[in-house]
């Protein structure tokens, strides 16, 4: 079966404290864990920006399951493509809540997450949510 990577955005239906945002990194290793699924979260003025990667089934199924979460809304799929590797493979869910330092140290990124993520922006420019993920995976 072929690996596919996953990249969506949505809205918190309300702005998530630290103890909900842990409890949704905790489900996430524990639903992503079993299933071989890897990938990061970005939180971001109440948006979230997050990849998946894994087989194309355990993909699907999880991505369904993100769907009907109640926590969020307004999902918008930014891309779905097949991979020949992982690139979020040390993780079972990376996370990173990215702040206005963050902005400050990443200025090629903050028009785009300043205020949460600009989904029109991010969508517009091929590759632009990969590389904002990536950037900020390094942050531990």
């Amino acid at each position: 079966m072929a690996l596919v990577q996953l990249i969506y955005v949505s809205s918190a239906t309300e702005e998530l404290s630290d103890e909900v945002l842990n409890q949704i990194l905790e489900s996430s290793v524990k639903h992503n864990s079993p299933q071989n699924v890897t990938g990061m979260l970005l939180y971001c003025g109440g948006n979230f920006m997050q990849v998946l990667e894994g087989e194309e089934t355990e993909i699907n199924e999880t991505y369904k399951r993100i769907c009907i979460d109640p926590r969020h809304h307004s999902i918008f799929l930014l891309s779905r493509e097949r991979i020949k590797e992982k690139q979020f493979s040390a993780w079972s869910m990376g996370f990173h809540l990215i702040t206005s330092a963050d902005t400050l140290t990443h200025p090629a990124y903050a028009n785009l997450c300043i205020n949460g993520f600009d989904t029109e922006k991010i969508g517009a420019v091929e590759g632009v949510a990969l590389a904002i993920l990536q950037e900020f995976s390094k942050i531990r």
